[in-house]
């Protein structure tokens, strides 16, 4: 879900403007950067907490040339998921994934399909030149 995808589900359920609802949404935003920039901790009974992690400096390296890299100390947001959020999407996954039973037994798995392209008779994906299947564009 995107910020606009937010602001249109606002605008449909509570029936607002699409410029009321996106000031809405960059207020809410806007709030919880601010607190996080005074180093308060963010709690949304139900949803999950954002809090402030702190980083001493270290000496890193970069991957490409192996060369040393002094590392700047920094503070960096971190989420933690509520418990409330937590059992809502595991118990929305699991319901949609059980197996159906057929006569007391696990049904058997569909056949794999390999997709709209493969399906439509066309040639195999071209390989990219990094020897990995690039995207198709549709």
């Amino acid at each position: 879900m995107t910020k606009s995808d937010l602001i249109d589900v606002l605008c449909e359920t509570q029936k607002i403007p699409k410029g009321r609802a996106e000031l809405l949404v960059q207020v809410v935003f806007e709030s919880m950067e601010a607190a996080l920039k005074r180093g308060e901790r963010i709690e949304i009974r139900g949803f999950g907490s954002f809090e402030l992690r702190s980083y001493r400096p270290y000496e890193g390296r970069n991957p490409r040339t192996g060369v040393r890299v002094s590392v700047q100390p920094k503070r960096l947001p971190f989420f933690k998921v509520g418990k409330e959020l937590k059992e809502r999407v595991n118990e929305g996954r699991f319901k949609s994934a059980a197996p159906k039973l057929v006569d007391g037994a696990p049904a058997p798995a569909p056949a794999a399909s390999t997709g709209p392209i493969a399906d439509s008779g066309a040639t195999a994906t071209p390989e990219a030149p990094n020897g990995t299947a690039s995207r198709a564009t549709a």
